[in-house]
C-alpha cells in the first residue's frame, strides 16, 4: 500500500527541514511513501532552504517541493497535493497531513499506517500529540456544541464538571480509540474519504477545516480514531503564530472566528449557530465580570469579546 505525505509551508523553512530530518529513517524503513512539500506562497527564501535541504540530504527520492501561486491557507496548500495524487493513475491508498512544526517519533508513521491496514472501516486516524519532553497534548476532541461554547466561555468548575461529556477537549487516553476528530498537525486519511466526502474545505483559510472534514467524513460513513502509539512532537503554534502557550498572547486573527462561524453555519445552520454565538458570547461576558471582581490575571487573547461578537452570526449573519 502506498502513502503519500503532505506538508504545507509558509515562511517556516526550519522547521519545515527538521520535520522531514525526523522522517528520514522512517521513510527508509516503509515501501512506497512520498513526501510533498508545498509552499504558500512564502514570498520568503522558505522554497529556495527546502529545495536545498532536500538536495544536500538526498532527500529527493522521497521529496519534493511544490511551490504554490498564492497563500490560499491550510485546506488549500493541502489540496494542491492531494488532488492530483488521487486522480493520478496510481493513487495512494493513504494521505498523511503533517504539520511543518512537528518532528516525528521513530515509528509514528509505521503505526499509522498498520492501524489503517487492519481496521479498513476506520477513515481517519490521528496521532498521539507531545511536547518535547514527552508530555500529551489533548488531540482527541469532540465535535463543538452549544453546550461546549457556554462550557469555553463560562469557565466556571462547577458547570465544566456538570457539562463534561460535551467537553470539546477530554482528557488525554492511552488507547486507540474512536473520537469525533483529531487535529490536523498528523492526520491519516483513507483514500474513500476523499472520493466519498470530497476535499478538505478552501473556504477556511486556518482553523476548524479539519472539523469540518471530519464531521463529513463521519456522515459519510467513516469515523476517525485516536492512533497513541504513533507518536509526534508538536511544537504548538510555531507554524501558525496563533495558538502559541508559551508567548504573550496576540490578538486573535479575523481568520479564526470567520472559521468558527462558517463551521457552525455550515454543518449546523444559522440558528443552531446563533444559539452558539450567544452561549460563549454570554459566558464569556459572566466569566470576565468574574474575573475582574476577583482580579484575576487576564491571559486571553486582546479584545477577543469584541472581536467575537464582530465576527458572530449577529453581525455577519449567515455568511461563510
Amino acid at each position: 500500500m502506498s502513502t503519500l505525505i503532505v506538508i504545507v509551508n509558509y515562511r517556516t523553512a526550519d522547521l519545515t527541514v527538521d520535520c522531514l530530518r525526523s522522517l528520514d529513517d522512517e521513510i527508509h524503513s516503509l515501501p512506497d511513501v512520498r513526501v510533498v512539500v508545498t509552499d504558500n506562497a512564502s514570498g520568503d527564501d522558505s522554497p529556495a532552504q527546502i529545495r536545498q535541504a532536500i538536495e544536500d540530504n538526498n532527500w529527493d527520492t522521497w521529496a519534493t517541493l511544490m511551490p504554490l501561486e498564492r497563500n490560499g491557507g491550510f485546506a488549500y496548500g493541502n489540496n494542491q497535493a492531494i488532488r492530483p495524487a488521487i486522480e493520478s493513475d496510481t493513487p495512494p491508498d493513504f494521505v498523511l497531513l503533517l504539520n511543518p512544526d512537528t518532528v516525528v517519533r521513530r515509528g509514528a508513521v509505521a503505526k499509522l499506517i498498520e492501524f489503517m491496514r487492519a481496521h479498513p472501516k476506520a477513515g481517519i486516524a490521528g496521532s498521539r500529540l507531545e511536547d518535547p519532553d514527552a508530555a500529551p497534548q489533548r488531540s482527541a476532541f469532540r465535535f463543538p456544541t452549544i453546550r461546549s461554547e457556554l462550557d469555553g466561555g463560562l469557565r466556571l468548575g462547577v458547570v465544566s464538571r456538570l457539562l463534561a461529556s460535551a467537553s470539546i477537549a477530554p482528557p488525554v487516553r492511552d488507547d486507540a480509540h474512536q473520537t469525533d476528530w483529531v487535529a490536523g498537525a498528523s492526520m491519516i486519511i483513507r483514500r474513500e474519504v476523499f472520493l466519498d466526502a470530497g476535499l478538505m474545505d478552501e473556504s477556511y483559510f486556518m482553523y476548524f477545516e479539519e472539523v469540518d472534514f471530519c464531521l463529513r467524513a463521519r456522515r459519510a460513513g467513516w469515523p476517525c480514531w485516536y492512533v497513541p502509539e504513533s507518536r509526534v512532537v508538536h511544537l504548538v503554534g510555531q507554524a501558525s503564530g496563533v495558538t502559541d502557550t508559551k508567548a504573550t498572547p496576540k490578538r486573535r486573527p479575523d481568520y479564526w472566528f470567520d472559521s468558527r462561524r462558517r463551521y457552525f453555519v455550515k454543518s449546523h445552520g444559522l440558528i443552531y449557530a446563533a444559539l452558539a454565538d450567544a452561549a460563549w458570547a454570554l459566558g464569556f461576558a459572566t466569566y470576565r465580570l468574574r474575573q475582574r471582581l476577583q482580579r484575576k490575571p487576564d491571559t486571553d487573547p486582546p479584545k477577543l469579546l469584541y472581536d467575537f461578537l464582530r465576527h458572530s452570526v449577529f453581525f455577519r449573519g449567515a455568511k461563510v
